[in-house]
C-alpha cells in the first residue's frame, strides 16, 4: 500500500477548513495542531458511505466499537480487552473529565507527568481540580519523583493522568514502568487514568503496553482518533478493570456520534493495512527530520521517538520562545512547548504526520528564519 502521507497536495490541504489549515494565514506551514495531512482509509470512507446511503444517520447503539477494538487490541497488543467493561464516551479527554469524576471526590487533585498534552492541565483545571505536577526526567516516568509525590498528596481520592504513549515526547512507557506506576498507585491509593489514544502508534520495532494489563485498579481511554485522523468523528471507549462504570450517567453515553462510532469500528476492524503503511511513513519521517537537523539545525536538539506522529524539539540553543520565533521568522506554526507544563520551555512539537516534501521545506524555512 502507499504511503498515507505523501498522497496529498500541499495546493489540496490548504483547501481544508480544519483547524490547522485555518489558525494561519496561507504563507504559512502549519505543524502545531495533532491533524494529519492524510485522506480517509478507504474501509472508512466505504462504511460512511454505505451509511449515508441507508440514511443511517440517527443515534448510536450497540457494541460493535467496542467488540472492534477489543479485536485489535488482543491482535496488535496481545490484550483481552473487557468488552463488558467498555463504555461508550464522545472522546478522550472528555471521558477522561468524567472518569476522574467517578472515582474521586470534588476537592481531590489530578497528578500528571509534564511536559504533557496541554488539555491535561485545561479540562483538570475546568473541573475546578488542582493539578499537581510529577515530571519526567530525560523524557521518561521517574519512579522516584512519582512515589514521593504520591506519599505526599494531601487528598482521600487523588488521581493519577497518564499519556500512555506519552504526548509530545513519543515515548513508549515499558512493561517494567507501568508495573512499577501500578505498585506505586496500589501503595497509596492512587487511581490511575490513562490516556491511550496513540496507541496505534506505536512504530513496529517497540511494544506498546496497555496499562490495564498491569493494574487490576486501572481505567483508561482509547479511540481510532489519531491513529486513522478522525477528530471531525468523535467517538472514544472509556475502559476499566472494575465495575466503576457501570455508574457513569446515562448521558455520557450521548455524546458519541452515530458516524462517529461506525468509523471508529471500521478503522479497528479493517484499517490495519492502512495503518502499516502510515507506520512505516512515519518511521521514515522521524529519519528525515533527524537528518536535516543535523544537517541544517544541529544546535536543536532531537532524539526520533517510537510512537506518535509528533517530534519533541529542545530549540533552547535558538529561542526562549521558540514558536513565536519559527512563526514569525520563517512561517513554520509549531506548538508552543510552554503549554506542556514544566520541561516544555525553550521546545516545540513539530507535526510529522505530513509529506516528507513539507517536513523539508518546513526545516529550510525554519534554518532560513536565524
Amino acid at each position: 500500500m502507499l504511503n498515507p502521507l505523501s498522497q496529498v497536495s500541499l495546493e489540496r490541504l490548504r483547501r481544508r477548513t480544519s483547524v490547522k489549515w485555518r489558525q494561519f494565514p496561507d504563507d504559512v506551514l502549519p505543524l502545531w495542531v495533532a491533524e494529519m495531512d492524510v485522506d480517509p482509509a478507504e474501509p472508512i470512507k466505504q462504511a460512511l458511505v454505505d451509511a449515508l446511503e441507508l440514511g443511517d444517520t440517527g443515534y448510536p447503539a450497540g457494541t460493535a466499537y467496542q467488540e472492534a477494538l477489543a479485536a485489535f487490541a488482543r491482535e496488535r497488543w496481545g490484550w483481552d480487552l473487557p468488552v463488558e467493561r467498555a463504555a461508550l464516551v464522545s472522546d478522550v479527554m472528555l471521558g477522561a473529565v468524567e472518569l476522574i469524576k467517578l472515582v474521586s471526590g470534588p476537592g481531590d487533585p489530578v497528578i500528571v507527568s509534564p511536559p504533557v498534552y496541554p488539555p491535561f492541565y485545561l479540562f483538570v483545571r475546568s473541573l475546578g481540580r488542582a493539578v499537581i505536577e510529577a515530571p519526567l526526567t530525560n523524557g521518561r516516568l521517574d519512579l522516584g519523583v512519582i512515589e514521593r509525590t504520591f506519599r505526599h498528596v494531601k487528598a482521600d481520592r487523588p488521581v493519577y493522568l497518564l499519556c500512555n504513549p506519552q504526548n509530545p515526547t513519543g515515548t513508549v512507557h515499558t512493561a517494567g514502568e507501568l508495573t512499577a506506576l501500578a505498585e506505586l498507585a496500589r501503595t497509596y491509593g492512587v487511581r490511575v487514568i490513562a490516556d491511550e489514544i496513540h496507541a496505534p502508534l506505536v512504530s513496529r520495532s517497540a511494544r506498546f503496553v496497555p496499562y490495564l494489563s498491569v493494574d487490576d485498579q486501572g481505567m483508561c481511554l482509547m479511540s481510532a482518533s489519531k491513529g486513522w485522523n478522525l477528530a471531525a468523528m468523535r467517538a472514544a471507549v472509556a475502559v476499566a478493570n472494575t465495575d466503576d462504570l457501570a455508574r457513569l450517567p446515562e448521558e455520557v453515553s450521548h455524546g458519541p456520534s452515530h458516524f462517529g462510532t461506525i468509523a471508529h469500528a471500521a478503522a479497528f476492524t479493517h484499517g490495519g493495512e492502512w495503518l502499516d503503511a502510515l507506520l512505516d511513513g512515519l518511521d521514515e519521517n522521524r529519519k528525515l527530520l533527524k537528518t536535516l537537523l543535523t544537517e541544517h539545525l544541529p544546535e536543536i536538539g532531537y532524539e526520533p521517538s517510537e510512537a506518535t506522529f509528533l517530534a519533541w524539539l529542545d530549540c533552547r540553543a535558538i529561542s526562549d520562545d521558540p514558536a513565536a520565533f519559527f512563526v514569525e521568522r520563517g512561517k513554520v506554526a509549531l506548538m508552543s512547548g510552554r503549554e506542556f507544563g514544566s520541561g516544555g520551555e525553550g521546545h516545540v512539537r513539530f507535526n510529522l504526520g505530513t509529506s516528507p516534501e513539507i517536513i523539508t521545506e518546513a526545516v529550510r524555512r525554519m534554518a532560513a528564519s536565524r
